[in-house]
């Protein structure tokens, strides 16, 4: 897409069309204006596992036992949690910056390549107008936010080796295959589609290899507010089998789950005022799960987010935090818009993108309903 198209689909862009929603759920969230009811969370965990949709992994026949039973039973289900794009890549996004999708990130952006034009041309709400798939500097995100307030954030990439590992603009993404010894993927990890973290003089010490997690586990001191932790090709349950033979799909999602969830959920800053989000990024694909919530609809750049859909699907979402209540269950519509609005609520930061949706559900005391909030 050339500069000048990128200019004319700004002067067009419209705002996010309201869709309809689904049926209201008994205990909606608390209205965004007001902050009284949030828990002092001051460390959030979120991990990401790969294309399955919510009956396969939250079914009674679901491959994942450990996270649809042992886990399921410590917190609480949001049943009705959506992603928001197809492919892969434009949910993460969504998830940290609030940035709808455009054709290349919803190709999963066979090529690393910068955006046609710089000019800071954006749409309602807050929608940055072109093609590409590297965000330019002055586009922000949820990393910058947490800097701008003297907070902490951390990527933890498993398989991914050399820190801020990325391509070279320009050049053919290399990772978009797992190979023996080395399943990460580059598109499922969000912070290097944005210039402002890849530019940045601390982006080897903000995206690491997962190896560096047990150690930044050792004291609340040492971990940051956010961990974003994604796990390879494999453990994300994407591949099946694997390209080191293991079985891959949910069978290996639920083996990563075991052993870091546990490591996670024993920390300081876990116990202390901590919450961990385990969701997936979309549903099983296009042509099988494109729905959506939370009145998603076309976008400045892409008219069909979910490629012959509106959404990303449904895939639920498993929130564990001190601050709900074991085994409980929430149908109040949600998506990867609102949990990014949902994490600037408990950072008290603005909303990014499509976080700032008018009527965009935050997460209320329909999650936050542990007997002791405070």
């Amino acid at each position: 897409m050339t500069a000048t198209a990128c200019l004319t689909l700004a002067a067009g862009g419209a705002a996010l069309v309201m869709g309809p929603e689904p049926p209201a759920a008994a205990s909606p969230p608390v209205k965004a204006s007001s902050t009284a009811y949030l828990p002092p969370i001051r460390h959030v965990f979120v991990i990401n596992l790969e294309n399955k949709g919510y009956d396969q992994t939250w079914g009674p026949g679901s491959a994942a036992p450990y996270l649809s039973q042992t886990l399921r039973a410590q917190g609480v289900l949001l049943s009705q949690y959506y992603g928001t794009a197809h492919n892969s890549l434009p949910n993460y996004i969504a998830q940290i910056s609030g940035q709808g999708p455009n054709p290349q990130t919803q190709a999963d952006c066979q090529t690393y390549s910068p955006f046609a034009t710089t000019s800071a041309t954006t749409a309602s709400p807050g929608q940055y107008v072109c093609d590409g798939c590297v965000f330019p500097a002055p586009v922000p995100s949820l990393p910058g936010q947490l800097i701008g307030r003297g907070s902490t954030w951390r990527g933890y990439m498993e398989d991914m080796g050399t820190p801020c590992r990325h391509p070279q603009l320009g050049a053919v993404d290399d990772t978009q295959k797992a190979r023996v010894g080395d399943q990460y993927a580059v598109r499922h990890n969000p912070f290097m589609y944005f210039e402002s973290v890849t530019g940045s003089a601390t982006c080897d010490r903000d995206v690491v290899d997962l190896s560096a997690l047990p150690g930044d586990l050792a004291s609340a001191g040492t971990t940051p507010a956010l961990s974003y932790i994604t796990p390879n090709l494999c453990h994300d349950g994407h591949d099946a089998p694997c390209a080191d033979g293991q079985p891959g799909g949910l069978a290996s999602a639920d083996a990563f789950l075991a052993e870091w969830v546990p490591r996670i959920m024993s920390s300081p800053a876990f116990k202390k005022d901590g919450m961990l989000v385990i969701t997936f990024d979309e549903s099983d694909g296009p042509q099988v799960g494109s729905s959506a919530c939370c009145g998603e609809g076309p976008a400045p750049n892409s008219p069909l987010p979910g490629i012959t859909g509106l959404g990303g699907g449904r895939v639920g979402a498993l929130i564990l935090s001190p601050f709900v209540s074991p085994g409980t269950v929430s149908s109040t519509p949600y998506n990867h818009y609102s949990l990014l609005a949902s994490l600037e609520d408990l950072f008290r930061l603005p909303y990014l993108g499509y976080a700032a949706q008018p009527g965009l559900n935050r997460f209320g005391l329909d999650v936050y309903n542990g007997p002791s909030r405070h």
